[in-house]
């Protein structure tokens, strides 16, 4: 199911007891966690926990679905924002020289966003069917969320102030939106299909060498390395997002739990499915076949490092990673956010004009 319909399967099932197990997305843990919608997996995790539970996790993939130890459920599928990239081609000879020729520096990764957008034009070469960048541009009220936020942070700017209000009118706000217009609508630079692709098919673009770089879910550079359709297996690395002059490193964590209906009567065996899929050799496996394991073991495993070079740095990941805000209102602010954003890169009205009556809309 895309996203939407998932939504609605979850927190608006024909019937209550409609579903056993679910994929719940870390937008959502707050929405059900205050609905009732998903059993307390605490009891069970007490009794009978996965190998290796708690320690064998991150905190950052355990805090934010426990409230006040009631457990949403486990860990399924990671993946923190990042830089993600072909190694071949910013190691080519040609590009290197060629590059240095036209801007005076040396090829490197982008260390800021300004870096970022000139390297994208740099490869940016249509009749060879390669796109310097490709943003996850399709309306579904999350990427566009994900990319406005991180454009925000990488400035230092704060989606909610000292009081918990939300503050979308600010200056780092502007510059955000107003370089991801600029970006998204240079026809120099990216992939001419963003506004048509979410995550999971930039993804794929990027698997099968249509683009040099690109942020995206780490699970995608994952992918890169272990789908039959990659074209790119042995040319991909990753690295940290730009960032403003001054700014600190900032990435993404948003994650997916497996977790159990309230409602169902196959609770205990939804459970023992829940625990099989957390084991160690079950979330190894999850990341050889194309998902994002989430246990410690697996990013430090070496037949996964083997296969996926860089796997080993989703821990670096995971130490400057935020979360998105952990509210019950999340999906209306995303929504928002979403229309905000969508405004900024199809029309030409005013970024500030738009900032003001976004920030009206939302209080």
């Amino acid at each position: 199911l895309d996203l939407h319909p998932l939504h609605k399967a979850i927190f608006s099932p024909p019937t209550p007891d409609a579903w056993d197990v679910a994929f719940l997305s870390s937008d959502w843990f707050a929405q059900a966690h205050a609905e009732g919608t998903v059993a307390d997996l605490s009891p069970w995790l007490a009794a009978n926990p996965p190998a290796g539970y708690p320690d064998g996790w991150t905190r950052s993939l355990l805090d934010l679905h426990n409230f006040d130890g009631f457990v949403l459920g486990l860990p399924y599928h990671d993946g923190p924002e990042c830089l993600i990239y072909r190694t071949d081609l910013f190691a080519d000879p040609t590009n290197q020289a060629r590059f240095a020729e036209q801007h005076g520096r040396p090829l490197a990764l982008p260390r800021t966003w300004e870096e970022f957008h000139q390297v994208a034009r740099f490869f940016q070469r249509p009749e060879e069917g390669l796109y310097g960048t490709v943003f996850a541009a399709y309306p579904d009220g999350h990427n566009t969320v994900y990319d406005f936020c991180l454009q925000l942070w990488t400035r230092g700017g704060e989606l909610f102030d000292s009081n918990g209000a939300i503050q979308v009118n600010t200056p780092e706000a502007a510059a955000a939106l107003s370089f991801y217009r600029n970006v998204l609508n240079d026809r120099g630079a990216v992939h001419p299909d963003c506004r048509d692709m979410d995550s999971v098919k930039s993804g794929l673009a990027f698997a099968t060498g249509q683009v040099a770089m690109m942020i995206n879910w780490f699970g995608f550079a994952g992918m890169a390395e272990t789908v039959d359709e990659s074209t790119v297996k042995g040319k991909v690395d990753v690295a940290a997002i730009p960032s403003s002059p001054g700014a600190s490193p900032v990435s993404l964590n948003a994650y997916w739990i497996l977790c159990i209906n309230r409602q169902s009567r196959h609770q205990d065996v939804a459970y023992q499915f829940l625990r099989h899929c957390a084991s160690p050799a079950m979330d190894k496996l999850l990341t050889l076949t194309g998902g994002i394991g989430c246990r410690k073991s697996t990013w430090e495993d070496p037949e996964v490092n083997a296969e996926i070079p860089f796997y080993h740095k989703m821990a670096d990941l995971h130490e400057y990673a935020r979360a998105l805000p952990r509210r019950r209102d999340w999906s209306e602010i995303a929504a928002e956010i979403d229309r905000l954003v969508l405004a900024v890169i199809n029309t030409d009205e005013p970024i500030e004009k738009l900032l003001e009556e976004a920030q009206g809309r939302l209080g």
